[in-house]
């Protein structure tokens, strides 16, 4: 008589996934959660203001990752006497944008959302004007990032009214302590650019 083959080691009646070196490519699947849906987070917070908070942190969000691409574009291509200068302030308004995209997204994920990802997708949601593909004059450049952040500031105070109004104060906070007072300070740093003093006498 023949012996018995030893079964592999199974848990819950299911046989182990044979291990292989070779990468799985091509790996398809449903999503797990829709752009737009919840999920149930035990945050005492009721549904329908977290799924505000979301809509409303999603188009901030999308705004804002339109900005930061805006700063990037415009720190590669600045030039004339204050290159210098706008090159660095440029590059460092993006790396603090860059840093509420990220605050942003985690928000919405805590409150059970799905956050704007893609580029394309935030193209589709943000109403921030899209500027031409080449070089615009600093002068250009400077007024379409004011624009740009009076755009995102009107959302944003917004959101503030509307969270405080559904109780979220997490969002509320977020909004207020890090997203608005950034904005505000951007704003101010770059309207003093566009200040029409001479370089020297008076």
């Amino acid at each position: 008589m023949a012996p018995k083959t030893a079964l592999p080691h199974s848990r819950n009646g299911v046989a182990p996934r044979k291990r292989s070196p070779e990468p799985r490519l091509s790996i398809q699947a449903p999503e797990l959660q829709a752009f737009g849906t919840l999920r149930d987070l035990p945050i005492s917070l009721p549904s329908k203001a977290r799924s505000g908070s979301c809509r409303l942190l999603n188009e901030i969000l999308a705004d804002t990752m339109v900005l930061y691409a805006m700063y990037k574009k415009h720190h590669w291509l600045v030039a004339g006497p204050t290159f210098y200068q706008l090159h660095l302030l440029f590059d460092k308004h993006a790396d603090e944008q860059l840093e509420l995209v990220d605050l942003l997204a985690e928000r919405v994920q805590s409150l059970g959302g799905i956050a704007v990802g893609d580029p394309r997708q935030a193209a589709e949601l943000t109403s921030i004007e899209r500027p031409p593909d080449g070089a615009e004059e600093v002068s250009v450049m400077l007024d379409r990032t004011l624009r740009a952040h009076e755009t995102i500031l009107t959302k944003v105070r917004r959101a503030i009214k509307a969270t405080e109004e559904s109780e979220d104060w997490g969002t509320n906070d977020l909004l207020m302590s890090d997203v608005l007072r950034r904005h505000e300070l951007q704003v101010w740093f770059l309207a003093e650019h566009v200040v029409d003093l001479p370089l020297v006498g008076a």
